[in-house]
């Protein structure tokens, strides 16, 4: 049964898992950078070299090429996730297909429909890149991600 609210939910009930999943983010961030940090002087210091503002090293080579290959791993898990989920099956999962028989999801846009979207109406090469516009997303940013650690080990600490 579906609860009827007299008034609007609050910012926090409509919004909470945003909210918990970028609290989440920034902990594990900052710890990131904490851990980071503290093992990037012990290094340097190893090394007889000067140590790092905690200010500094957040803009450090060292500090963005290990959040960005952190973000490249998450980025590539997720787009082989939704790239193998379109085919592969297994059982007992809700994330799955069902083994036998087709399924809604499987069933060609049709552009006839009144609330169709307008890449479904447009159809062709439109209509291709719309269908595969998650997975395009995940990869162009596993992409980026790959680009960016790549560039920022170029710099020297």
């Amino acid at each position: 049964m579906q609860k009827i609210y007299s008034e609007k939910p609050s910012f926090l009930y409509r919004n909470g898992l945003s909210i918990v999943f970028l609290t989440i983010f920034l902990i594990t961030l900052v710890a990131q950078a904490i851990t980071g940090w503290k093992t990037h002087n012990q290094e340097l210091a190893e090394e007889h070299a000067a140590i790092l503002s905690f200010n500094h090293y957040l803009t450090s080579g060292h500090f963005v090429s290990a959040t960005f290959e952190n973000f490249e791993s998450e980025f590539l898990q997720m787009a082989l996730y939704v790239v193998l989920t379109v085919s592969l099956r297994q059982i007992g999962s809700a994330e799955s297909k069902k083994l036998n028989g087709s399924e809604e999801v499987d069933r060609e846009p049709d552009s006839g429909r009144q609330n169709a979207p307008w890449p479904v109406k447009q159809g062709g090469w439109i209509l291709k890149v719309y269908k595969n516009s998650l997975s395009i997303c995940f990869y162009s940013s596993f992409s980026n991600q790959l680009d960016f650690a790549f560039l920022w080990k170029l710099e020297k600490p």
